[in-house]
């Protein structure tokens, strides 16, 4: 089922006066009935988001009364999504999504990995205020999962379909890769791929150092894109200057994979540093002529939990309903379908099996 939510979590009920074309984005964690200080920060946070002009009123749909969470816009009335279709879009931070392309097509797709937090220990969270507001302005999967721990064999599903029968982090001198991977399926069929991650000292580095961990760089395993790795897999320098910002200001891949180091991914760091690199990420984003032109998604998602193994995974894209919500069962494979999907490549894999998140978010 397709979910839509209110911007005001439910804590003992809706936020007052917070009507809008939203459902409930997530009921409240136990870490949050456990910390009644962190639930007055949300609300607090929450008290600062943009209005949404509303066109429907929600009700719980029947079966649902007593579950508090999402509200399904089947059975629901469906808010008017504004009709601005010239290029370039209107497009702005705080409204990245919602404009009504009838025939949605994406020639761009980007994936953003932070690391290591379960859905409710990001949105709602105090620590994470810009991750919270994207997912109520775009899109956001409750029901998305990672495969398993620890990271590698995460990103390796992500990227391969499989997870190669690697269960540990070992670098690529350890877990040489010869199967396919979206990489090698782009170069057939004579598309483009980058890889950007930042603090990496040298083009597609196969050694952890510094900032810099080869495990979140997937395209470095890969032997049978070795060569291309050379010149694709890319330092990404600053964001305001550096070689990410110069492709979405110039020629962007058709699919790009975007590293954070691992203070910036909130790895090591905690998770406002991570939330403040995704603020100034999509704020880079947005204001980019690629993405005005309303052919390019975004997804954010998280490589494995904290808590559990359900991960945050947020939708941008011009076409996405503002607020659009799916508590559908996704997965890293997921992922890897509805970006094949929208490239037009050949499912992989396990992802030849997985649930498209296409049709579920409007793309």
């Amino acid at each position: 089922m397709v979910f839509g939510f209110r911007h005001g979590l439910h804590h003992g009920g809706a936020v007052p006066g917070a009507r809008s074309r939203y459902a409930d984005i997530v009921s409240p964690s136990p870490i949050m009935r456990n910390r009644p200080l962190a639930a007055l920060g949300l609300l607090a946070t929450i008290a600062l988001l943009p209005a949404c002009n509303a066109t429907a009123t929600y009700t719980h749909p029947p079966g649902m009364a007593n579950t508090p969470g999402f509200l399904d816009v089947a059975t629901t009335p469906t808010a008017t999504v504004r009709d601005e279709r010239a290029e370039p879009l209107p497009v702005t931070a705080s409204r990245p999504c919602g404009y009504r392309v009838p025939e949605p097509r994406y020639n761009h797709v980007i994936w953003v990995l932070m690391e290591n937090e379960s859905l409710s220990s990001i949105i709602g969270m105090p620590g994470s205020p810009y991750a919270t507001q994207l997912a109520r302005r775009c899109g956001l999967a409750t029901g998305y999962s990672a495969i398993t721990h620890p990271s590698l064999p995460n990103y390796l599903a992500l990227t391969g379909g499989t997870t190669f029968g690697v269960t540990d982090d070992g670098e690529p001198s350890t877990h040489p890769i010869a199967g396919a991977s979206i990489f090698s399926e782009l170069g057939a069929r004579h598309l483009t791929w980058r890889s950007y991650a930042e603090s990496m000292p040298t083009a597609c580095d196969t050694v952890t150092r510094g900032l810099y961990a080869a495990r979140h760089n997937p395209a470095v395993y890969y032997t049978a894109i070795r060569s291309t790795c050379a010149h694709a897999d890319v330092p990404m320098g600053p964001l305001k200057t550096g070689a990410l910002h110069r492709a979405l200001y110039g020629t962007l891949a058709s699919f790009v994979f975007v590293t954070p180091n691992v203070c910036d991914d909130a790895h090591s760091c905690p998770v406002r540093q991570g939330d403040q690199w995704l603020s100034e990420f999509f704020s880079v984003v947005f204001a980019s002529p690629t993405y005005r032109l309303g052919h390019t998604a975004v997804f954010v998602v998280w490589d494995e939990g904290n808590l559990d193994n359900v991960v945050p995974a947020i939708v941008v894209a011009p076409s996405v309903p503002d607020g659009r919500g799916s508590a559908a069962a996704f997965n890293h494979y997921s992922l890897l379908r509805t970006t094949e999907q929208l490239l037009g490549l050949p499912p992989i894999a396990n992802a030849a099996k997985a649930t498209s998140m296409v049709t579920a978010f409007g793309l």
